[in-house]
């Protein structure tokens, strides 16, 4: 069976660019909801003043998304790929529009009440992105690089077409009679219609692309069970033909295994999210202070990030640009701490064209790096470790981002009425 898969030329399949796409769109469709909520982050001020949104809402997020995703890695070799990526899509569909029908069951209002509702309801996003991103980013290890930079450069088209949208709709509403409020609902409802796309996409539409079935039937072949769902959507049966001896099940590397030879990529996905999680949302919208542009300064620099991370991510494809060597990354992650002083003294003497740059500079780092690191990683292995390893990634992925989001309170210490 592995004989007959490293016969076939995989370039020459039909739906690679079809599955580029796809794979985007999915990668969109994991983040819009989170980026959603950071985008319309101004209006949930305005309703909850005094409870900072951007920082608790975050926090929040987190612990479900890690707890989900240590799960999941643990057990990711006995868990159905397929019902977890659709659980997850699902779960986001649904959340997004729970945020809409807690709008306008509380017409807008603040107050403990509908907060608390609301931290639930983001509670819900954390649990789907562990579910989602670990599931897919674990599942397009098995294949072609193309795909999963294409799904990851997804997740920074999510954050660049939310500020974009939002930025529209607030233009749209800003003049009008509760303007903030309308144009966040039509902002949410879009983001609901993108998710679930995302979950027709998925169901119906990836599992039945040749260079799918090739690269799932070639993990197959190497032992992966959690492809054999997806597999029979695809209208391959015969399962039993598609698993491979005993002989090359048992040379499997454990998860422990993984992690020691792969410690510099996850400290260094580790140390990324640190470090952008820690300015990254609650920084831009709680400590950057006031300028000309007012009300609409943090979705500027939230929309600045986003653009420039979507560029970093595509960056890659530029051979000599594709950072390959690993002490190089791991010089380029430390480096990007040089940031937190430049932004502390922006904050405080700089004007708003300086904060920008800096804003771009943190985007263009942490999509460029993440891709590298991603795309490079799981080379040379077999089909169950590959998984295995795409879920290790996104776990520090995760757990540097919920720790940057703790560290982000500290940029509180000093500031008056700060809680």
């Amino acid at each position: 069976m592995v004989a007959r898969f490293e016969n076939q030329a995989p370039e020459n399949l039909h739906g690679k660019y079809q599955a580029m796409v796809v794979c985007c769109i999915l990668g969109i469709g994991s983040l819009v909801s989170w980026n959603s909520l950071l985008s319309v982050g101004d209006y949930y001020y305005q309703v909850f003043p005094d409870y900072h949104p951007s920082r608790v809402l975050t926090f929040v997020y987190q612990p479900f998304s890690i707890g989900t995703i240590v799960i999941f890695a643990y057990h990711e070799s006995k868990i159905n790929t397929r019902k977890r990526n659709l659980i997850g899509y699902i779960l986001f569909t649904t959340s997004i529009f729970l945020l809409i029908i807690l709008d306008l069951a509380t017409k807008g209002h603040g107050g403990i009440g509908p907060y608390i509702v609301l931290c639930a309801i983001v509670g819900s996003f954390g649990f789907a992105d562990a579910s989602v991103r670990g599931g897919m980013i674990g599942d397009l290890s098995l294949m072609c690089p193309e795909l999963i930079q294409s799904f990851v450069a997804g997740l920074a088209v999510a954050g660049a077409l939310t500020s974009a949208f939002r930025l529209i709709t607030k233009a749209a509403f800003e003049k009008t009679h509760d303007g903030l409020r309308k144009g966040a609902m039509i902002f949410l409802a879009i983001s609901t219609l993108i998710e679930f796309l995302c979950v027709l996409l998925y169901a119906y539409v990836f599992p039945k692309l040749p260079i799918v079935k090739y690269y799932r039937s070639k993990a197959a072949s190497e032992g992966s069970k959690t492809v054999y769902a997806d597999l029979a959507a695809a209208g391959i049966q015969n399962q039993s033909d598609l698993t491979a001896d005993d002989v090359s099940k048992d040379k499997r590397l454990n998860n422990k295994e993984l992690l020691l030879e792969n410690v510099d990529y996850v400290v260094n996905l580790f140390l990324i999210y640190v470090l952008t999680l820690s300015i990254l949302p609650g920084f831009l919208y709680e400590n950057t202070g006031q300028h000309g542009l007012g009300s609409w300064y943090a979705l500027v620099l939230i929309a600045m990030y986003n653009w420039w991370d979507l560029v970093g991510r595509y960056i890659p494809m530029v051979k000599w640009l594709n950072v390959e060597n690993r002490k190089g990354l791991t010089v380029a992650v430390l480096t990007r701490f040089l940031l937190v002083p430049a932004f502390y003294f922006t904050a405080k003497y700089g004007d708003q064209g300086w904060m920008i740059l800096l804003v771009s500079i943190l985007g263009l780092t942490n999509g460029h790096l993440t891709v590298c690191i991603l795309a490079k990683a799981p080379r040379g292995y077999t089909g169950p470790e590959k998984n295995a390893l795409g879920n290790l990634l996104v776990l520090f992925i995760l757990w540097g981002a919920f720790v940057g989001c703790a560290l982000g309170w500290l940029w509180l210490i000093g500031k008056k009425n700060a809680f």
